[in-house]
């Protein structure tokens, strides 16, 4: 029996040692633990990550259990985080260590297709989406409050197994901040919550480019830019000239070849004006 229903305070270097000698107990099992660790006192510090955050404390309904949260997930609490489609599952340190469970709805499909048709051919690459390179534009359009990609609090179910009965609890504040802080370092983490595919969102790049051909091409060269770019002199009379085709030998002369044994070489080409100069060289067309 606690007082006042209340289970007693554990300090927070007490929290760290239990929850290390629990998480050795299951990695001991075979299970993978991915805790929440800070680098610094900011919780998030890339797109992603800060955007997700902002997001979280934009929604009233979460006002007055977030700043418990953000102290949990600062001091090391979160000692398990696992985030998979639709569903994050997460371990907290707290008096006891409680396992919280977070299910968010997919991404509404008709947002995702016009969301996809609004970015198309402003998202050069996959490495910019995921770093957040993007005009303010794109900005707007993916964090959009009521028709971007980031989950409305009803689209969020919380579960904790902690004794508070308040709908958000410090554990699950806690957890929602430690996602911020993953997707600092696997931002494609938040697609994958969401349910859709973030290389949708540069497939239609393609349609908007032009058809000239920007990459290595074969052109042939005039044969006074040769000289120029090879420092050698050409004949102009060894200039490129139809050549023209080699009779068949008559029947005579193929018989008394045949009587020899020894087949009449081709005649050689009269004069240098009837032999082919081909060059090429491989340039860099301009983009």
């Amino acid at each position: 029996m606690f007082y006042g229903g209340f289970r007693p305070y554990v300090s927070v270097a007490q929290r760290r040692l239990n929850a290390k000698k629990y998480t050795k107990k299951l990695e001991l099992k075979g299970q993978k633990i991915s805790p929440v660790e800070l680098s610094s006192k900011k919780i998030a510090i890339t797109f992603w990550g800060k955007t997700w955050c902002d997001n979280l404390e934009a929604y009233s309904d979460y006002a007055n259990r977030l700043p418990r949260g953000r102290t949990y997930v600062r001091n090391g609490s979160v000692i398990d985080l696992q985030i998979q489609a639709g569903r994050v599952q997460a371990m907290v340190c707290g008096s006891e260590v409680y396992r919280v469970a977070i299910d968010f709805k997919s991404l509404n499909k008709q947002r995702w297709e016009a969301i996809k048709q609004q970015c198309a051919g402003q998202i050069a690459s996959l490495v910019e989406l995921l770093q957040g390179k993007f005009s303010d534009g794109v900005m707007g359009i993916l964090t959009h409050r009521d028709q971007g990609m980031f989950p409305a609090p009803t689209e969020i179910k919380l579960n904790c197994t902690c004794p508070d009965s308040a709908t958000m609890c410090k554990h699950v504040a806690a957890v929602l901040y430690g996602v911020g802080s993953r997707l600092d370092l696997q931002p494609e983490l938040f697609f994958t919550l969401r349910q859709v595919d973030q290389r949708e969102l540069i497939a239609a790049a393609g349609k908007h480019l032009s058809t000239t051909p920007t990459g290595d091409t074969t052109q042939t060269i005039a044969i006074d830019d040769l000289a120029d770019v090879f420092g050698i002199e050409l004949d102009a009379g060894s200039a490129p000239q139809p050549q023209a085709p080699i009779a068949a030998p008559s029947a005579a002369k193929a018989k008394r070849a045949a009587k020899t044994g020894k087949p009449k070489a081709a005649a050689e080409p009269k004069s240098k004006a009837t032999a082919m100069v081909k060059m090429k060289v491989i340039v860099k067309a301009k983009a």
